[in-house]
């Protein structure tokens, strides 16, 4: 499995776990300061696994990839959005090597509360819910647009922006940033996008919450895409004391922005 790598090439490992729609792109935000906390930002593309691959071996042949790159060496993960349940999954799997958890506008399980009508997505999750046929051709859709109408994705995803992701698609380099990241998303088709909505969609693991690595929800109080109620239901679900930072105004992406230069801080600390 291919991955971006940003940062410091020779620091400590951080692997990064990509939102849905996302792609190792997404990691870029992290690049300037990791290289300056002396960081080496890992994010592998694992919407290329084989279509194939789903359920529990799915998250198994990322942490193979993983292991096999960092060559047991401790490592800490960043999780944004639906990446999260991934983050989760594979760090489950690490057991004494996952030092820390990041994870940042985390998209909790749907059945964990009353979330859903509290989503900017929530017509998406419900059709991938109701109608997987229908869900499937949405997502080709998705898919030409970013081809061929990348600008014309761009704001139909944020047309329903809120808090600081206002100003924020307002950004020249951001709007690139995710036209690069929707194209990169949907470069080797559909089945990587649609098998993590519907992996986050169905019951996630007993285990997926068993990882003993210290957690840190980041979320921002202004969130239509993963509600902030999220990241207490998920608060709630870990073993020991997990912390949130509470993001006064910020929303989805505004908090991933803000959140990276004090996590790679905190990282360079440890």
């Amino acid at each position: 499995m291919d991955f971006s790598e940003y940062g410091n090439p020779t620091g400590k490992p951080v692997v990064y776990f990509h939102g849905v729609p996302g792609s190792p792109s997404e990691a870029s935000i992290f690049d300037a300061p990791a290289r300056e906390q002396g960081l080496r930002i890992l994010c592998f593309d694992r919407f290329a696994i084989v279509p194939s691959i789903t359920g529990a071996e799915y998250y198994r042949q990322i942490t193979q990839t993983i292991s096999e790159t960092v060559q047991g060496t401790p490592v800490d993960f960043i999780g944004f959005s639906l990446g999260t349940h991934a983050a989760l999954e594979v760090s489950a799997l690490m057991p004494g090597q996952v030092r820390s958890l990041h994870l940042i506008s985390a998209a909790a399980p749907l059945d964990g509360g009353d979330f859903l009508d509290q989503m900017a997505g929530k017509a998406v999750f419900s059709l991938a819910q109701r109608s997987p046929g229908l869900f499937h051709w949405l997502v080709k859709w998705q898919a030409l647009l970013a081809k061929r109408a990348p600008q014309m994705l761009f704001r139909m995803l944020f047309a329903s922006a809120q808090g600081q992701d206002r100003e924020l698609v307002k950004s020249p380099e951001f709007r690139a940033l995710i036209g690069q990241v929707l194209q990169q998303c949907f470069a080797q088709g559909t089945t990587g996008y649609t098998r993590d909505i519907r992996q986050y969609l169905q019951p996630w693991s007993a285990s997926a919450f068993a990882s003993e690595a210290d957690v840190c929800l980041w979320h921002g109080t202004a969130d239509n895409w993963s509600p902030f109620g999220m990241s207490g239901h998920l608060a709630e679900c870990f073993p020991s004391d997990a912390r949130i930072e509470r993001m006064e105004g910020l929303s989805h992406y505004s908090c991933l922005y803000a959140a990276a230069p004090m996590i790679c801080a905190l990282l360079a600390s440890i």
